[in-house]
């Protein structure tokens, strides 16, 4: 395995790896590295590390490679860090918790922290503004203000009893914020410009559908764009190359995605930047400007930077990890000091620093570091056909040294559903493959990132051909004698858990056991549920997947729950106390249903975890009861 340095030696002793194969522990416990991040200057490192169930938070200095602060998060859910100047990071948090009164749904809350380098203190972002929320909405944003680094942040601000989406300045050295805007009830997003003031706004109403957006020019906002959209309205990304435009992502006349300019300076926008698969903005970190883009291009990922120096040292970083899937997490102002992730096929994930002064990179620690190159397992793409011809890819994941011929088999489907498996390291499947069984992954139709085709193709196949995907892929895989279709079980989470049920209820004589984390198993309060919780939106995007609106016929239809007779094979389920996104009644009324029709059933309700299994002792619990059920109802030998 690689060699680690100094930094992550010195803090992860604890986490030494066993003398034999790993242990699902090694892939279960939350990543020993989670954020990686480099100052503006270049001089300093900042990490989120993982110690047990606490994380920690650790500056390195890195011409010196000494430690300069060691900071304990507890337990929180550290979900990102950046840099605010050399002197500040900012520290981005989320926490399940119910608002207001006992009877408003949970939902997972945002939260920013400043933390001080100088003097070692964190502190809320906004922590001192009257009739405001201290949660926040979206990423903080960094621009240069008055001479110095500054942080923009979209918050809720009370007007009327009202709460509205404004934006506010926090002044790194003194901890205080300021108001900078206020939007209207139907405002969604705000763009700040390289000199640290608002230019743009986005607005949409729910109700109506209508989007528009708005763009300041002589300290008043005028309206320049306005569609009505209610299914995929446009959506403002952030500031232009010149910094003197305002991108949005929309359509053409072929109904393909581009990117087109609104400008600030009123002059004629630029020719549109076309959109090639899932293809994301990189901005540059110091003032906000479009600097390039990224795209998942089949099994690989390409980055394309709009200055020529940009792209040159980018191809020099990459082409100095043949073989392996190479990301960006983080770069110096003058692209000296680079923090890359990793993933190679034969190691997994690590982190490294390149330093293009010394053209060397250090690595900085694996992401899993009880994960040996040993107990890595193959990840195989895969090509075939569904039984109506359309083209699926996927992924098989099997144990290295394996031969793949009869093999037991667990169907691992994603959630979203408009999502996609990508090529590289899965601890999930992963884990499930150290225990000798191949792991199918299907970029089933209604999977996003891989076209408009294969994600429209599942527009009303919710539980019909996109159940249907899944089952193809195991005889395709049964058909070249690779899987034995006998030994085969399904495990998922969120709409995976949806198809692990869908597959013991409803795609009946195909599996021999079903495993289900925070599943959807009734379909009809789901959607009423999810309206009431997360607006029009929410329920537009269900049901179109459905294929129904509010319509009980269809969506029993499509509910496992309301085919508990067909239901022969074990079931088990698991659900965090926590979800915010798919409510623990969805598992309870599943259970239920199959315990009163004496089905053999198992529910595992886990205290604290929220949908994404954020906690590592719960993922750890997870992994472990899951593999334990299918290794008893489906053995690996």
């Amino acid at each position: 395995m690689r060699i680690l340095s100094v930094l992550f030696a010195c803090l992860a002793a604890c986490l030494s790896a066993p003398a034999f194969a790993a242990p699902l522990s090694a892939y279960g416990k939350l990543p020993s590295i989670e954020a990686a991040a480099v100052s503006p200057s270049g001089h300093a490192l900042a990490l989120s590390l993982t110690d047990g169930e606490d994380r920690l938070i650790v500056v390195q200095d890195l011409s010196t490679q000494k430690l300069t602060m060691r900071a304990s998060t507890g337990r929180a859910k550290v979900r990102a860090i950046r840099w605010a100047g050399d002197r500040h990071l900012i520290i981005v948090t989320t926490v399940t918790a119910t608002p207001f009164d006992v009877t408003t749904t949970q939902r997972e809350w945002t939260m920013g922290f400043r933390m001080d380098l100088t003097t070692q203190k964190v502190l809320p972002l906004l922590r001192d503004v009257d009739m405001a929320m201290n949660t926040i909405y979206g990423a903080p944003i960094v621009r240069t203000y008055n001479g110095e680094p500054t942080v923009y942040v979209q918050g809720v601000k009370f007007v009327n009893q009202q709460g509205r989406l404004a934006l506010f300045r926090i002044d790194m050295d003194r901890a205080t914020s300021k108001v900078v805007e206020v939007g209207s009830d139907t405002t969604r997003d705000w763009v700040v410009g390289p000199d640290g003031e608002a230019v743009a706004q986005e607005l949409y109403d729910l109700k109506t559908g209508r989007w528009s957006l708005k763009l300041k020019s002589g300290g008043a906002w005028r309206e320049v764009l306005a569609v009505t959209a209610p299914n995929d309205p446009p959506s403002m990304m952030g500031l232009g190359p010149d910094g003197k435009a305002v991108l949005y992502e929309t359509r053409d006349d072929n109904a393909q995605p581009v990117w087109r300019e609104a400008r600030l300076d009123q002059s004629p926008p630029r020719d549109p930047l076309p959109v090639t698969g899932q293809q994301g903005p990189i901005y540059d970190p110091q003032d906000g400007r479009l600097a390039g883009s990224y795209a998942l291009m089949g099994n690989e990922g390409r980055y394309t930077f709009l200055d020529p120096n940009d792209q040159k040292v980018w191809k020099a970083v990459s082409a100095a990890f043949p073989g392996a899937i190479v990301d960006l997490e983080s770069w110096s102002n003058d692209r000296k000091k680079i923090v890359v992730r990793v993933d190679s096929l034969d190691d997994g994930p690590a982190y490294a620093v390149v330093d293009m002064n010394t053209r060397k990179a250090t690595w900085l620690g694996d992401e899993y570091r009880d994960v040996r190159a040993s107990d890595v397992a193959r990840q195989i793409p895969i090509h075939f056909k569904a039984r109506d011809g359309l083209e699926l890819t996927g992924y098989l994941t099997v144990p290295k040294g394996r031969e793949i011929k009869a093999m037991p088999l667990i169907v691992f489907p994603h959630g979203g559903p408009a999502a996609r498996d990508t090529p590289g390291f899965d601890w999930w499947a992963q884990g499930m493959a150290s225990r000798g069984y191949a792991v199918l992954q299907v970029n089933f139709r209604g999977s996003d990132g891989l076209g408009d085709a294969l994600l429209e193709a599942g527009y009303g196949q919710w539980g019909r051909k996109m159940q249907t995907d899944l089952s193809d892929g195991v005889m395709y895989l049964a058909a070249e004698g690779k899987i034995d279709p006998k030994r085969v079980c399904i495990v998922g989470a969120s709409y995976g858990g949806y198809a692990a049920l869908a597959g013991a209820a409803m795609d009946t004589g195909v599996y021999r056991c079903a495993a289900a984390f925070g599943g959807l198993s009734d379909l009809g309060r789901f959607v009423s549920w999810a309206k009431i919780k997360n607006g029009l939106g929410a329920f537009r995007y269900w049901t179109r997947f459905m294929g129904a609106e509010e319509d009980r016929r269809v969506l029993a239809e499509l509910s496992p729950v309301a085919h508990i007779d067909k239901v022969t094979i074990p079931v088990l389920l698991i659900h965090g106390k926590d979800d915010s996104v798919v409510p623990l009644e969805q598992s309870r009324i599943m259970a239920e249903a199959l315990q009163k029709a004496g089905k053999p059933v198992e529910l595992l309700v886990q205290k604290g975890e929220d949908h994404w299994l954020s906690r590592g002792e719960t993922r750890l619990e997870m992994l472990t009861a899951t593999m334990a059920f299918v290794e008893k109802h489906n053995p690996p030998n």
